[in-house]
């Protein structure tokens, strides 16, 4: 069986509702939902792989400055991601604990390994299994909402509970591009058209797939 997609049959795909429609204009308004629909995001490699790119220059400074400096009767006290997990385990909250360490450091790096995953495959017109690939980037627009930077301020909130009156909490240096890296991945995740995955299974890329391959948007 030829390898092909929608667009290479003269179809585009609306996202919202996925219905087919002529490719031809190259934008048109869906007749179901009413949705713009393009044959492919405009620039859709290209924002991904910048705001990707951002996000992993700020994931850095966001696990090494500061996220919150504490001040009590026992002196002041500044704690990263990672120290404020560690000290979250002393203190006995491993359900806290575990909550900021995959709220705040596990998703936000898997997600930014899994974009750079499907980034490198599509910029090289990859054939490996699209089908894993189209899963992983669903997985990613499912998990992202649980890396927001409240789940992370309640925990540690809730953790300082014991301090009472006695202490002040101020946010530190890190929150800023924590926040910042949360942001990016999601707009990355936004911007990223999964549709280009497949586009290497097209006709004119030479390439051949098993007959049990569905043709796709």
């Amino acid at each position: 069986m030829i390898a092909t997609n929608a667009l290479a049959l003269g179809l585009k795909t609306c996202l919202p509702c996925g219905k087919l429609l002529p490719a031809a204009p190259l934008q048109s308004r869906c007749g179901r939902c009413g949705a713009l629909v393009s044959a492919r995001r405009p620039g859709s490699l290209e924002r991904t792989t910048a705001l990707t790119i951002a996000a992993v220059l700020l994931y850095i400074p966001a696990n090494v400055l500061p996220i919150m400096i504490t001040t009590s009767l026992t002196g002041v006290e500044v704690d990263t991601i990672l120290s404020g997990i560690f000290s979250l385990i002393d203190q006995g909250f491993w359900p806290l604990a575990l909550i900021v360490f995959v709220a705040s450091f596990a998703v936000p790096l898997l997600k930014l390994g899994a974009l750079g995953v499907l980034l490198w495959t599509t910029w090289r017109r990859s054939t490996w299994r699209p089908r894993l690939r189209t899963r992983i980037y669903r997985g990613i627009e499912i998990v992202g909402r649980w890396s927001m930077l409240d789940v992370y301020a309640m925990a540690v909130l809730v953790a300082l509970v014991e301090f009472g009156a006695f202490a002040r909490v101020e946010p530190g240096a890190g929150v800023l591009p924590f926040g910042a890296v949360v942001v990016a991945t999601m707009f990355a995740t936004r911007a990223f058209d999964p549709r280009l995955m497949w586009d290497a299974f097209a006709p004119a890329a030479g390439s051949s797939m098993p007959a049990s391959q569905e043709t796709v948007g």
